[in-house]
């Protein structure tokens, strides 16, 4: 009783004590709470299936306690007892214990007993959609005579039918029968799912909306559908992906909702958000083949009402600066046909110094994607060259209508893992039609890639081209055959490779042929090593070539625009030596 007529001043400490031990007494008490119980399913025999299912039903206990687990034991007893039906165990034995200790433990000891088995299965589609190809009857063997009974199973097929009819239009579909009958002391079970498709909706016009500069008529060359057509989602999917890459726009909604359905034809609405009409980049790169390198573009995307364009690109490194105009109109369909008209001037030092190029070019292109999907360029080029070979120079005009053929598949555009790439090119000059040489030119490149057990990938590479003449002395540089460097023979400089004059200068051949054997090895998810085997050389004759070698090592790292690549090459063949390789960019 004495201490509690001590000073005020005095207790001020034995409050803070006291306060304090409080603190620690609701801080350990939280902490013993905060421990989490614990869930152990045993099934005997093992089933991994079921016991994951199980533990899926039960979910966290949370911060429960022994009593606590005991009063939710039946609970969870019932839900381990519909996890197993899901799977097809109607009878199965559970017992639970709750094992007490620092964290309390539930127990479930599953003994699943036989499973049910499907007698008769039926799954039937009625209805129009029931003639249509693509809306086939799920096949899978988890729903035959005789599989074991899988809910999940069950309820994927209904789900399948069910978006395979909001696909293609079967809007008014219904279920006639979907029936899931289980006998648990049989061990039968009869599934009867039968889907009336009803009619097939249609696509109506597309109507644009928005503050656009273009013509009806190049927003409808632009819809790869016409008015009629059966309804199927990924028409719509194709219109917004069309719409988004013509370039003309920042924004694209497209609407096509069933509920606007008049007559069972659905209206397509497409709201679209012009873009800025001019635009302006500029990169920096670094290649061993020409050094760092800066490259700069100016587009003007819209031009008028029929969406034509142009713009301006320059290029400029040590041994080669170029810009280039051009100016496009689309054509039908704009996406992929139209009609370019493109002039340039390049000024190129080639192999290193030994010859000199100073190129104009001026004609028109007509790009084009054929139905096989192969890209084809035709062109009608007029292009005039003042050049050096070595101490010879030389002035040539050349008019020249080519074509040019390219056909890529792949997987990714930016690092494919499976995919090949074609392309082939060949113009023509004829001596007396604005030429002064007769010259047929040609090139070819093939390149493959394939990745096997994940990790592994095997890369080829082949390329020919290939000149014939009977004036070949005035054939100018940019005609000419040169290989060596980072995408053509590794270990060797840029160019390098090629026939030289009487005094050594490399003056570029007739013909040309390099290829690449590549294995490379993921070593992490944005990393591999690689070792390759390069060999190619230009020449002129047909006459069995004297082919160069390299070989070597590398690294690559994937980066965002593409795999980088830093290679250490050997050549096996004189000059010979060791280089250092870096590039950028897809590998197809």
């Amino acid at each position: 009783m004495t201490a509690l007529t001590q000073p005020v001043i005095a207790s001020a400490p034995m409050m803070f004590s006291i306060r304090l031990t409080g603190g620690l007494l609701l801080l350990c008490c939280s902490m013993a709470a905060l421990a989490q119980s614990e869930l152990d399913v045993r099934v005997k025999p093992a089933n991994d299936e079921l016991k994951a299912n199980v533990e899926g039903y039960i979910g966290s206990l949370g911060n429960r306690g022994e009593n606590a687990l005991r009063r939710f034991s039946r609970g969870a007893q019932e839900q381990a007892r519909k996890a197993a039906q899901a799977l097809g165990y109607y009878q199965p034995q559970i017992e639970t214990e709750v094992e007490a200790g620092k964290t309390p433990k539930l127990i479930l000891t599953i003994d699943p007993g036989e499973p049910v088995h499907l007698r008769n299965v039926t799954v039937r589609i009625e209805g129009p959609a029931s003639s249509l190809k693509a809306f086939r009857i799920p096949s899978s063997d988890a729903l035959k005579p005789g599989a074991v009974l899988n809910h999940g199973h069950y309820e994927d097929a209904k789900r399948l039918i069910l978006n395979r009819a909001s696909r293609y239009g079967f809007f008014s579909g219904h279920f006639i029968s979907q029936k899931l009958i289980v006998d648990p002391k049989a061990g039968i079970a009869d599934i009867e799912l039968i889907y009336d498709s009803g009619p097939r909706y249609s696509l109506g016009p597309v109507h644009f909306a928005g503050d656009t500069p273009f013509d009806e008529d190049l927003l409808h060359r632009m819809v790869p559908f016409k008015a009629g057509t059966p309804y199927d989602s990924e028409l719509i999917a194709e219109l917004n992906q069309a719409l988004q890459s013509s370039g003309y726009f920042e924004g694209v909604r497209v609407d096509a909702a069933p509920m606007a359905a008049k007559d069972r034809v659905i209206p397509v609405e497409v709201q679209l958000d012009t873009r800025k009409p001019r635009t302006m980049g500029l990169g920096l790169g670094y290649s061993t083949d020409v050094g760092p390198r800066v490259k700069a573009n100016w587009t003007r995307h819209w031009v008028n009402a029929q969406g034509d364009s142009y713009g301006i690109e320059s290029e400029v490194s040590a041994p080669r600066q170029n810009i280039g105009l051009w100016y496009d109109h689309p054509l039908d369909p704009p996406l992929t046909d139209k009609l370019r008209w493109a002039a340039g001037y390049q000024y190129e030092e080639i192999a290193n110094t030994d010859s000199l190029s100073k190129l104009f070019t001026i004609g028109p292109e007509w790009h084009s994607k054929l139905p096989s999907g192969w890209q084809r360029v035709i062109s009608l080029k007029w292009q005039r060259e003042e050049y050096r070979l070595g101490d010879d120079s030389g002035l040539s005009t050349l008019l020249m209508p080519g074509i040019n053929y390219s056909y890529l598949r792949s997987d990714n555009r930016i690092d494919p893992h499976n995919g090949y790439r074609l392309e082939f090119d060949s113009k023509v000059a004829k001596e007396g039609l604005a030429s002064d040489n007769n010259l047929l030119y040609g090139t070819a490149t093939l390149k493959g890639l394939t990745t096997v057990w994940d990790n592994h990938r095997f890369l080829g590479r082949i390329q020919f081209g290939g000149s014939a003449t009977n004036g070949y002395r005035n054939v100018p540089p940019s005609l000419r055959f040169f290989a060596g460097g980072d995408q053509s023979v590794r270990g060797y400089d840029y160019q390098s490779l090629s026939p030289e004059n009487s005094e050594g200068d490399r003056i570029g051949g007739r013909y040309m042929v390099a290829g690449s054997l590549e294995y490379q090895y993921s070593i992490a998810e944005k990393w591999r090593v690689a070792t390759f085997v390069d060999q190619g050389n230009s020449f002129n004759t047909l006459e069995l070539p004297s082919l160069k070698t390299g070989v070597g090592i590398g690294v690559r790292w994937i980066s965002p625009v593409g795999p980088i690549r830093l290679d250490l090459a050997h050549a096996l063949d004189d000059p010979g030596g060791i280089r250092l390789h870096f590039s950028m960019g897809p590998e197809l």
